[in-house]
């Protein structure tokens, strides 16, 4: 029996461990390139919450998405936030450091996902935000 109650509570965690991640995406209905960094973040195993807003400036200001980091949509994940063409690979890394507020991708960067042209990438860094306000660089992509 006590063998039969672990592997019941195994399977569960190994359920549990399988399930989505669930994020909230805020953007503008008329954003191409949100859309194509939703179906990045769909195609890496994300369930999206698509939530078409009519202010975004006040959207980032809730979610205390500093303006220089700003880009065109923001999402939320387990109470941080996710500013512009985040990797969903480093959404990862930050959901590994609570006390990260966020993660953002300021700008438009060619090549970021949902902003992809062909083989062309401008280099970009992911930065992440602490409680402090002080910014760290978490991932580096270089231009090619």
């Amino acid at each position: 029996m006590r063998q039969l109650l672990l592997l019941t509570g195994l399977l569960s965690s190994l359920s549990i461990a399988a399930e989505p991640l669930t994020i909230d995406v805020h953007r503008d209905a008329n954003c191409g390139c949100c859309k194509a960094w939703i179906s990045h973040l769909q195609a890496n195993g994300f369930n999206v919450q698509d939530h078409v807003e009519s202010d975004m400036p006040a959207v980032k200001s809730r979610l205390g998405v500093p303006h220089g980091l700003a880009s065109c949509h923001t999402g939320v994940i387990d109470g941080q936030f996710v500013e512009g063409h985040v990797p969903a690979s480093d959404i990862l890394k930050m959901r590994q450091q609570p006390q990260l507020l966020g993660v953002a991708v300021p700008g438009m960067p060619t090549g970021a996902p949902g902003m992809e042209r062909g083989n062309l990438q401008d280099a970009y860094q992911v930065i992440g935000l602490d409680q402090q306000g002080k910014q760290q660089v978490l991932s580096d992509y270089p231009s090619r």
